[in-house]
């Protein structure tokens, strides 16, 4: 059996794994583990007891301070949208080009967005987009004609979220080094969106389990009766 580092020692005695905590005291525990060379992300990871092809759970939600995360953005846009594109900030902008570009493997975006009338083109490029989850959606604010709109918010920390194949939701909510309180607001913000996504996760017993963890830190189990829909 491998000997525990001093790092793994030191994160072993701050929580009891088994244990379901308050959201406020496992924020607290994070911080306190100790520091790597990089500002690691906090995830929160929900299980839920819903099948995928019945509910499926996909919406966004705009994180109250931000993720902490400079967002790469990539336009599919013709004409005066271009300006508009590339005024708001957006990182790649272009049509035919650019699908040519994604064709070929190219995918170094985090978010696409595009225009109505593009959307047929896009959709060739399923096969490209699709498996990376960067296909643009209505629903998500990512194909629209306010091309100056979806990036601020964008920009601002509005993020997509979706259950996978194992009923499972997940998503990043932040920096280590917000503040407790700011952590804080941002998980809740999430939960509560995932959880008001749908009327059956209004009932706890919907879901299975709730962690949060840092990257290179402990995932901690959260009481999930603390969530509870009014």
């Amino acid at each position: 059996m491998s000997k525990l580092t001093k790092r793994q020692k030191v994160i072993k005695e701050l929580f009891t794994e088994k244990k379901d905590y308050e959201l406020k005291e496992a924020v607290s525990i994070l911080k306190k583990v100790p520091e790597v060379k990089f500002d690691q992300t906090v995830e929160v990871a929900m299980k839920l007891d819903l099948e995928q092809s019945s509910n499926p759970i996909r919406g966004t939600v705009s994180m109250p301070h931000g993720t902490g995360k400079k967002v790469s953005i990539a336009v599919f846009c013709k004409g005066d949208y271009e300006k508009q594109a590339k005024d708001a900030g957006a990182d790649f902008v272009g049509s035919d080009d650019l699908m040519k570009k994604v064709a070929g493997g190219w995918c170094d975006f985090d978010v696409a967005v595009t225009t109505p009338d593009l959307m047929r083109d896009l959709a060739k490029l399923g096969k490209v987009l699709g498996p990376r989850g960067l296909m643009p959606n209505p629903k998500s604010g990512t194909v629209t004609t306010d091309i100056t709109k979806a990036i601020e918010e964008l920009r601002s920390g509005k993020i997509e979220y979706r259950m996978d194949k194992q009923s499972g939701v997940k998503a990043p909510v932040g920096k280590l080094s917000f503040t407790e309180n700011a952590l804080i607001e941002n998980i809740n913000c999430f939960i509560n969106a995932v959880m008001g996504s749908t009327l059956k996760l209004q009932k706890i017993q919907h879901v299975k389990s709730i962690a949060i963890s840092s990257t290179m830190g402990p995932g901690i189990k959260l009481d999930k009766n603390q969530f509870r829909q009014n």
